[in-house]
Formats: C-alpha cells, structure tokens, sequence
C-alpha cells in the first residue's frame, strides 16, 4: 500500500494532461477518472477504518462507484489535485496501521457488500482493488 501512491506518481509525471482525460470507449474511464476513483475509495478506506478502530463492529456503508463519478465528474478534475487527495489520505491511512497491535489487525467491521471483516482483511480487499487499478491505468496510459 505505500508503493502505490509512488507509482500513481511515476505514472503521472511520464504523461501531458491530454492523455489523462481520454476515455478508450465510451463505457471505460479515462486515467484521470481512475485517479478520482482511487481518491475517493481512500477517504473511504480510511473513514471505514477509522470507525473500526472506534466503534464496536461498524456497519460499513458500500458507495456507487458509478453514481460518485458521476456526481463529482470526474472527467472534469484536475489529475494532480486528485493524485496528491490520494497520496495525502494514504498517508494518514498508513500512519494509523503503522500503529496497529494485534489486536487492532482484529477489529472488525460489517461491510454492506462483504459482511464481517477484520482490519486485516479489509485491508487486503483494498491491496487486491488497487492493483487491478494499476493495472488498468498502466493499459491506458
């Protein structure tokens, strides 16, 4: 999880704006999006874990992906604003697991789409999305 914000970076300093608004298809995000998407999924990661670590066994709500790119537009944001939300909220979010017992890897939250899951296997579920996304933005760009 701390590679990632160094190879959304990486990616982005080899690229011009102009590739990072195009869409391949009408039914795909264009690089920018995917930056927004992950931006947006680390606040929630990191509100989600927060509540687990603050309250017995939270609901956690699931978002609509598709309506959140659609509300904030996402074609239209800045590709380095959203880049540098993402690398500012994954900072935060590893500073706390950096803190993390045992105990803490433990706590348990219950997901909407995914039911009962430890820190450790919400963080994991939040490792595996991540990667399928660099990979993604690797094929765009």
């Amino acid at each position: 999880m701390a590679a990632v914000p160094v190879i959304l970076r990486t990616l982005r300093d080899r690229f011009d704006d102009e590739p990072l608004t195009r869409r391949p298809s009408a039914d795909e995000w264009a690089p920018v999006e995917v930056l927004a998407h992950l931006a947006d999924g680390e606040e929630w990661a990191l509100r989600r874990v927060k509540r687990m670590l603050a309250e017995d066994e939270p609901e956690l709500e699931p978002f609509d992906q598709a309506a959140l790119a659609v509300e904030r537009r996402y074609l239209e944001l800045d590709a380095d604003a959203e880049l540098a939300r993402f690398e500012r909220l994954r900072a935060e979010h590893l500073a706390i697991l950096d803190g993390l017992d045992d105990a803490g890897w433990k706590r348990v939250g219950i997901h909407g789409e995914h039911g009962r899951m430890t820190i450790e296997l919400y963080e994991s579920h939040v490792a595996a999305e991540e990667v399928d996304h660099l990979a993604q933005l690797s094929r765009l760009l």
